[in-house]
């Protein structure tokens, strides 16, 4: 007897590879669904003032700059005039701990070289040698109660990284006075400048 005609063969073939090839490209479609196509990207980072022993709230800027003459005072005014910065982002935050309330000043000063930003440091670590003008000082920013983070009593701390100086002031609102806690309130918001970097 003859056989089946070639073309009910051919259609039945045809047919198969149409079913094989809608179920490769479904299957590719789920896995595209279920899976990050693009898995080269980075991770978000949280924001640094979540990262350490304080949690810091932003409350005034960034302010960015690239006028450090004008946006200092003292001798650090005179450095500034011989050694120019390239940038100047400044911000305030608060912190509270044990029921104290803490104001903090961050600035982020971008140098031309870490001979500079070394520089910059040594200097403002001193006293009476003026510093980089906060938020509080300038007037940008006031509030009842205000603390002012230059004073005598405000805790100091800096670093450099790079060609990059960061300088902190933090004091008490309500003239409280823990002088331990209030330096390690400084110290570790040294970590703020990651949020200032443009």
């Amino acid at each position: 007897m003859p056989g089946p005609p070639a073309r009910d063969t051919r259609s039945l073939l045809l047919r198969g590879a149409g079913l094989v090839a809608i179920a490769v490209v479904s299957g590719l479609l789920w896995f595209l669904i279920r899976h990050d196509s693009t898995p080269d990207e980075p991770v978000a980072q949280p924001p640094a003032q979540n990262t350490g022993q304080f949690k810091f709230t932003l409350v005034a800027g960034p302010v960015k700059t690239t006028d450090c003459v004008e946006k200092s005072y003292g001798d650090t005014q005179r450095f500034f005039k011989d050694s120019p910065c390239q940038s100047l982002v400044r911000a305030l935050y608060t912190t509270e701990s044990g029921g104290a309330k803490a104001l903090v000043s961050v600035a982020l000063v971008g140098m031309p070289d870490s001979t500079n930003a070394k520089a910059l440091k040594a200097l403002t670590e001193k006293d009476g040698t003026g510093n980089v003008t906060d938020l509080v000082k300038d007037k940008t920013f006031a509030g009842t109660g205000t603390p002012s983070v230059s004073g005598k009593d405000a805790a100091y701390s800096s670093k450099v990284d790079g060609t990059n100086t960061t300088i902190v002031l933090a004091d008490f609102y309500a003239k409280h006075k823990d002088k331990d806690l209030i330096e390690r309130i400084a110290d570790d918001a040294l970590r703020l400048s990651a949020d200032l970097h443009s």
